[in-house]
């Protein structure tokens, strides 16, 4: 049979993405300590709370710690050539200062990436996605705190010197620019959200920048042939109206939004950063050593996509408008999923296209997909999921990543988000599903946790089987 033609290069990685905290469980087991998320029974929507609560469903989650052989074997079925995940800070280093790394958990994930080899699918590492130690929210504010950048140095150090030889790609923080927005959740940052500085959140991000370009020299002392990456998160804004002043509204938030990204990719500060800064009247501290370490710039550039937004000069229609966590107004051409998120798939291709034109990286498209209610049927005597949703959503995706390759936008690859169903970072709901699996847990912590494929399971590995041919255009 002839496959026909697709514009996704040979070699190009077809995969998926979960996070440790979102998937693994075990939260007490094997010398792990507690983290951020161990106390957001909520996710970021709630408030925190003093200990780890039974109603908090990522305690076990969907039990990926025990379970990791037969969802990597599920995986590979799907034909993935690249996996995602993240390593927990806390279960190699419980506390986040500790003097050494816990032995179980680095055990742990040499299991993980035994099994992957074994099926051979190419792991993708996340060094720190969303779960700072407990310890270090509590006892330095998180990021705010410079020691920070010492505890986080000797944690990716012990990473590379472990798996250097195992693991070619890396992301240093998951969705950095999300900090600002998200302190506790992202930077393990204590302090209440209303009682922090603009100063303050400035000055983390600045810890974190630092602390990302001392992994990335020192992956390359340590793992010469390594991939060292950023990761930020995308949403395109458009202008509400054809006003110039939406779109000086749009260019500030397009701003405040890459200067991570410029950051990562051109190892200084841009201008209208420093801009807002001198504006702001913030002075941050940056050492002549930062300086010097911040000029260890990033391989390649990945992201997570799930909307965009619109925006507007407009302080009336900016306040009636319900923004999303990284601003903006809803865009009235597009619809939303269940969850309130704009479906915009031509955005994808927009973001490819900008990263590529602003940054000349390499890209890697690690999050993108569909949170929806799913229902359990039977089907020839099989349990699964119909959910055509879900493929409808990410073929129009998949298309318009097609498009910027044709454009002439370098893509490594793409990792769908929660392959498998998973506990929502936002929510800490497992009814908001994503994956092409489908996990038998519910919102009040009940289910087998036994695994169905869905419809789409089938699908992706037939997108995966043809590199991008049987897409629907």
């Amino acid at each position: 049979m002839t496959i026909p033609t697709t514009p996704f290069p040979e070699g190009f990685l077809w995969g998926g993405a979960t996070a440790a905290n979102q998937v693994e469980g075990a939260y007490a087991e094997g010398g792990k300590g507690l983290s951020v998320q161990d106390v957001m029974p909520r996710g970021l929507v709630g408030a925190r709370t003093e200990k780890p609560t039974p109603d908090n469903l990522k305690l076990e989650a969907i039990d990926f710690y025990h379970r990791y052989a037969e969802d990597i074997a599920l995986f590979a079925q799907m034909g993935f050539s690249v996996y995602r995940f993240s390593i927990a800070w806390s279960r190699i280093f419980p506390n986040g200062d500790d003097a050494e790394p816990n032995e179980e958990g680095l055990a742990f994930y040499d299991r993980v990436l035994d099994e992957l080899e074994r099926h051979g699918i190419e792991p993708l590492v996340t060094i720190s996605h969303y779960e700072t130690p407990l310890h270090l929210a509590e006892t330095y504010d998180g990021w705010v705190s410079r020691e920070l950048i010492g505890f986080y140095e000797r944690y990716a150090r012990t990473l590379f010197e472990r798996y250097g030889a195992r693991v070619k790609y890396w992301l240093t923080f998951n969705e950095i620019n999300s900090l600002v927005h998200a302190p506790f959740m992202s930077g393990g940052i204590g302090t209440p959200k209303e009682q922090l500085n603009e100063g303050d959140l400035y000055q983390a991000m600045h810890h974190e920048l630092v602390a990302s370009a001392r992994a990335t020299r020192i992956a390359r002392e340590v793992a010469p042939g390594a991939q060292i990456g950023c990761m930020v998160l995308s949403m395109p804004m458009y202008p509400l109206s054809p006003s110039p002043a939406d779109a000086l509204a749009v260019l500030a938030a397009d701003h405040a939004n890459l200067v991570y990204g410029d950051v990562h990719t051109r190892g200084e500060y841009p201008g209208y950063f420093l801009r807002t800064l001198r504006e702001k009247g913030i002075e941050l501290d940056i050492t002549d050593e930062d300086r010097e370490d911040l000029t260890h710039t990033v391989d390649f550039v990945s992201f997570s996509y799930y909307m965009s937004a619109a925006e507007t000069a407009d302080p009336e229609l900016r306040a009636a408008g319900e923004g999303n966590i990284m601003g903006g107004v809803p865009n009235p051409t597009l619809e939303a999923s269940e969850w309130g998120w704009q479906i915009d798939p031509t955005g994808l291709r927009i973001v490819l296209n900008q990263f590529w034109d602003r940054w000349q990286k390499p890209l890697f498209i690690v999050e993108n997909g569909l949170g929806a209610k799913d229902e359990l049927v039977e089907v020839d005597g099989r349990k699964t999921v119909i959910d055509d949703y879900r493929i409808r959503y990410l073929n129009d995706h998949l298309v318009q990543v097609g498009e910027a390759v044709e454009d002439g936008v370098e893509v490594l690859g793409y990792t769908s988000w929660g392959c498998i169903d998973i506990v929502s970072a936002s929510t800490a709901q497992l009814s908001k599903r994503y994956g092409f699996i489908y996990v038998d847990r519910n919102d009040d912590g009940s289910g087998s946790l036994a695994r169905y494929p869905k419809k789409s399971f089938d699908w992706y590995a037939e997108v995966i089987r043809t590199n991008g041919a049987s897409l629907t255009r």
